[in-house]
């Protein structure tokens, strides 16, 4: 009986810790390179660009930080003096939240039968309240400043219901600069585990 206590103890840890440790974010991502820009993007030098709408936005300064460490993770250099490309961040977010009791909130039932056995019943049933669902978008614009355009274009998004939107932002970028320089031409699925 021992025994059999500590395997079972044994097997609850080895599930817990499993379900705790990590957690895989996928991302859909699509990226476009032009064919023309006739530069090797490889450690490129780059600068932020924000546009009228995001230069006095709190959350502009964090995305570009996130952006910058997925950026850096691939070769690529922020030198606002000396850059040859420009970065357009895009974010988003959007909530969707489950009512938990949905139109009707409880929900009951009757039931009548005929046959071998006449049936009447009655019976309540409940609806589960749903976790919400958070939708979040980034994306990146790499224009040359030479020429004035775009080189590279990148977006990632993730529908899921992890509520702790800072880590999944990072995620995200880290996703959409994957496979940087030459990525693959279609849409992907990119998956990364980040901890809980």
């Amino acid at each position: 009986m021992k025994r059999l206590t500590f395997l079972l103890a044994l097997l609850m840890t080895f599930v817990l810790g499993g379900c705790a440790s990590v957690r895989r974010i996928d991302s859909d991502v699509t990226t476009v390179v032009a064919t023309a820009a006739g530069q090797n993007l490889q450690g490129a030098h780059y600068r932020f660009e924000r546009l009228p709408s995001q230069v006095n936005n709190p959350e502009a300064g964090l995305a570009e930080q996130q952006a910058e460490q997925a950026m850096a993770a691939v070769g690529m250099v922020r030198d606002d003096a000396h850059a040859s490309l420009s970065v357009l961040v895009g974010w988003s977010s959007v909530t969707y939240v489950n009512d938990p009791f949905g139109p009707w909130g409880t929900m009951g039932h009757i039931s009548v039968g005929r046959g071998v056995y006449p049936q009447v019943g009655m019976g309540m049933s409940m609806r589960f309240p749903q976790p919400n669902q958070y939708r979040r978008e980034v994306s990146l614009v790499m224009r040359d400043l030479r020429s004035g355009q775009v080189v590279y274009e990148t977006r990632a998004s993730h529908d899921g219901p992890w509520a702790d939107s800072t880590p999944v932002f990072a995620t995200l970028f880290q996703a959409a600069m994957a496979g940087f320089p030459n990525p693959p031409a279609s849409p992907r699925k990119v998956f990364i585990d980040i901890p809980r």
